[in-house]
């Protein structure tokens, strides 16, 4: 792909005023454990699904695995020092459950939380606001060895960890989140197998996308226990869905894709149902016998926030026998009870993930969780971009990515003006990392990783980005 010229500079443009955030507007970047950690086997971490994932072979990218990654358990100090660097206000993270409960059950890892405690400390003096996430994907392995997310007693071991994260951190860590993206959780661990755990079977899937909302709900409830006053959500991966036509079959796979991408989770964590069109879509997957009295309830506890991870549009059609197959988050398997939904490549720019770039989509979709679902401050949680880096004379001008970053902060912005409580923005990823199956060879972040040395280069898009904070704003166009 050719890069696009960069944006113009943070500041005026002619008579016209830059685009200001709103005073306090929260700046920052995110990461996940597994991702950036490494120390896989130290401190008393045991082993994870992804863990075990990883180390299977065919199921990531050349064999890599998370074993070391961006060693940041080596070297908390020195990143925290860099995201300072870069202006950061806030830093959200994921918190490894395997290396604060090994096993899954039982009592806390001393060891593991006074890694955290590190960190915590670590950004509080350097004046950035720690954003904790409960739950990025690695299950400790036991957990999974005995049913996973399917079975029902796994909500339950994940509020006794809640808890345990709440008893230590609470006392100085304010926004907490509890699932990170539970539909990549259920439904490509799940039902297309291509995530850990690498199962295939659309039922468990359904099962275990309830039983994450069932733990987020008691997760919610046992940190209001232990820290009355947390900000407490969740993180759910949202997209517009765009039939690729106005004929009824298409109009009706737009549909069925939107109730499994979006209101599966937003209907019960913020209306607490599920949409009765959705669960005749998925009658011939479950039975919904699952689900019990009081569920739903617990499932929508209410919340303090709720972040939107965006990063494309589905655009869909009705099927196509001579269509050729998607690959990854859009296999068939991914999609129980639609899985002759066909999507459609649009041909407009995409990133190295293919996946197509719509910044219009991010107003969309923060305006309909605001004007469809609630009133809550909202926070972009993640968003970013993959694209082929190249070090050259120790620098990385990654023009594309910036460019990204530029267009939908500016359809942020543009959802603020259009009454979208929105509070904050947290770039995905701060930093180069191991991308789950993709392994190390795809690059998400501001920050550059040579993976051999574990040099770290501030990219084109990291200075930009600094400024943008400073600034508090954007360039007029």
């Amino acid at each position: 792909m050719s890069n696009p010229a960069s944006p113009p500079a943070v500041g005026v443009v002619g008579d016209r005023p830059p685009l200001t955030f709103p005073p306090g507007f929260l700046w920052g970047a995110a990461t996940a454990a597994y991702q950036i950690e490494g120390a896989a086997a130290e401190g008393g971490r045991t082993p994870s699904i992804w863990d075990t994932f990883s180390h299977t072979p065919g199921r990531v990218v050349e064999g890599h695995t998370g074993d070391v990654a961006c060693d940041h358990y080596h070297r908390l100090g020195s990143d925290v020092a860099l995201m300072a660097e870069l202006g950061l206000k806030s830093y959200r993270f994921s918190v490894s459950w395997p290396r604060v409960q090994p096993g899954g059950t039982g009592p806390a890892n001393a060891e593991g939380l006074d890694f955290y405690r590190r960190l915590v400390d670590e950004l509080l003096g350097h004046g950035i606001e720690p954003w904790l996430t409960l739950y990025h994907w690695d299950l400790p392995q036991p957990l999974e060895d005995v049913g996973g997310w399917p079975a029902r007693d796994t909500a339950a071991r994940f509020a006794d960890y809640a808890t345990l994260v709440a008893d230590a951190l609470g006392d100085r860590v304010r926004y907490w989140t509890t699932l990170n993206e539970p539909w990549c959780s259920a439904f490509l661990g799940y039902g297309s197998g291509v995530h850990a755990p690498g199962r295939s079977d659309g039922a468990d899937a359904v099962r275990a996308g309830h039983h994450l909302m069932l733990g987020h709900g008691l997760a919610v409830q046992a940190l209001r226990a232990a820290r009355p006053t947390a900000e407490v959500g969740v993180t759910v991966n949202l997209y517009p869905v765009t039939p690729a036509s106005e004929a009824p079959a298409d109009v009706d796979a737009a549909r069925r894709i939107d109730g499994l991408a979006n209101r599966f989770f937003l209907d019960p964590l913020l209306r607490g149902s599920y949409p009765a069109d959705l669960m005749a879509d998925l009658a011939k997957v479950t039975d919904f016998g699952h689900v019990r009295d009081g569920d739903l309830a617990t499932i929508s506890t209410p919340l303090d926030v709720v972040g939107v991870n965006y990063y494309s549009r589905h655009v869909v059609a009705a099927p196509d026998p001579d269509a050729e197959p998607e690959p990854y988050w859009r296999a068939p398997s991914c999609w129980p009870g639609s899985e002759d939904v066909r999507f459609v490549t649009r041909g407009v720019p995409v990133t190295d993930m293919n996946w197509e770039i719509d910044a219009p989509g991010l107003v969309e979709t923060l305006r309909r969780v605001h004007e469809e679902y609630t009133d809550l401050p909202l926070y972009v949680t993640e968003n970013g971009s993959a694209f082929v880096d190249e070090v050259v004379d120790g620098q990385v001008d990654d023009a594309d990515r910036l460019a990204y970053f530029d267009a939908h902060l500016r359809a942020a912005h543009e959802a603020i003006e259009a009454g979208v409580p929105l509070r904050g923005y947290f770039a995905w990823s701060l930093m180069d990392n191991f991308e789950w199956a993709w392994g190390y060879t795809k690059r998400f972040g501001m920050v550059h990783v040579d993976y051999d040395t574990q040099v770290r280069i501030p990219k084109s898009s990291a200075r930009w980005y600094a400024e943008v904070i400073r600034r508090n704003g954007l360039a007029a166009q």
